[in-house]
């Protein structure tokens, strides 16, 4: 499948709005299944995905050297608006990884938090995709699995994970 086909079944940022993860008495998870396959071309996907500079403050020697001018006048640190996110998909994966273990397949726990990460990775790598002067081309069968591994998790129902009694 093309990326622009992958691409255009992700729901518009304008319209979408995530579930209601309200649960009482516990953690509230969508259990799905994985293939160490699949988060192996996660993996690969962040890897390509990390390495782009969407404010190209990596490249622009004047833009960096303004950016660190504002940060020792301003005396506080700029951080780029996509390294929470690097950050959120680095732990989204390093959770699936250790749910998963080393087995070839095996059932992972996605939280609410890690419904939202997948949607923004999704979006992210779209935005990077379609930006002109990003050149972001990622493995077609990678963005796929990422789509398909975020289907799996609108698709699920929510269940307790640790759920509490009623004498707690």
């Amino acid at each position: 499948m093309s990326l622009d086909t992958v691409f255009g079944q992700v729901p518009d940022p304008q319209s979408y709005s995530f579930p209601d993860y309200a649960l009482p008495q516990g953690d509230p998870v969508k259990p799905i299944a994985l293939t160490d396959d699949e988060l192996t071309a996660l993996l690969d996907l962040y890897d390509a995905f990390s390495a782009v500079d969407p404010t190209g403050m990596d490249s622009n020697p004047f833009l960096r050297a303004t950016s660190e001018f504002l940060q020792q006048a301003l005396g506080a640190p700029l951080t780029r608006p996509d390294e929470q996110l690097n950050d959120d998909i680095a732990a989204l994966l390093n959770d699936f990884s250790g749910d998963l273990g080393e087995q070839s397949m095996g059932v992972v726990d996605a939280t609410p938090a890690h419904h939202r990460t997948l949607y923004f990775f999704l979006t992210s790598c779209k935005a990077y995709h379609m930006a002109p002067h990003l050149q972001f081309d990622p493995d077609p069968a990678a963005v796929e699995t990422l789509y398909a591994v975020y289907e799996r998790v609108t698709e699920q129902a929510f269940y307790l994970k640790r759920p509490k009694s009623v004498l707690e």
